[in-house]
């Protein structure tokens, strides 16, 4: 589905003063999540020193923030202007952070060593946005992001019920992903060693005080066929091939 860049921009307007609420990490449980998925993609991007990194959607920067520990050289980008002066904020200069377009980057070709992102690529126009982060990445280098999974009960019915996606705060394009197509749909483009990966039944409004037996128990699904199919992120990871 193409992005409506108008309706992103607001969307974004709306959510400024309670950013972590709407990306569901204002919670115990939430920020638990939250904070897993960032060491998930910080491992499988191989970030760190002498490491380029291109950073999708960095929003208010809180991913950022944890990116930029491992001592990689981080361009994190965001539509938002908005968002982004939230970031800068935050980080100084220790991010290069940019307001721009993923259709148009502001990079050299093969200049990443790797792109990476945490729920931003249900916002996306993925043939488009994936021309983009083709052309910066190195051969060889590495894409590593989070995403809904359609395949989960309440997403499913979150991303198609357009009253209930109104309710919860999404915008009208926001889509989430079976695996098999996304896995045909970056083997089309020349990504291979990909891994898609269902993970994570710690739903952020889970109480506190019940967080830590709820992950054991959501880890534990985890390693059961089938019923992992059905948690509630997808780990993506591939290389661009030679």
């Amino acid at each position: 589905m193409a992005q409506n860049k108008a309706v992103e921009l607001e969307h974004a307007r709306k959510i400024l003063h309670h950013p972590e609420f709407y990306w569901n990490s204002g919670t115990p449980a939430g920020l638990n999540g939250s904070l897993r998925r960032a060491e998930w993609v910080r491992e499988a991007s191989g970030m760190g020193p002498g490491k380029r990194v291109l950073e999708v959607g960095c929003g208010t920067g809180f991913f950022s923030e944890i990116f930029i520990r491992t001592g990689c050289s981080l361009h994190a980008i965001d539509i938002s202007p908005d968002l982004v002066d939230k970031a800068v904020k935050r980080l100084g200069g220790a991010v290069d952070l940019r307001v721009c377009d993923i259709e148009a980057l502001p990079y050299a070709d093969h200049s990443m060593d790797a792109a990476v992102g945490i729920r931003v690529l249900h916002h996306l126009d993925m043939p488009a946005a994936f021309r983009e982060i083709s052309r910066v990445l190195k051969p060889g280098g590495v894409i590593a992001f989070c995403e809904p999974n359609m395949l989960n009960p309440q997403i499913m019915v979150q991303k198609n019920i357009p009253p209930i996606k109104r309710m919860m705060g999404d915008t009208p394009d926001e889509t989430a992903f079976f695996k098999w197509p996304l896995r045909r749909f970056l083997s089309e483009r020349g990504y291979r060693d990909i891994t898609i990966e269902p993970f994570d039944f710690l739903h952020p409004w889970i109480p506190a005080r019940v967080v830590p037996t709820a992950e054991r128990i959501g880890r534990a699904f985890e390693r059961v066929p089938l019923l992992r199919e059905i948690a509630g992120s997808l780990r993506i990871r591939a290389v661009l091939a030679g």
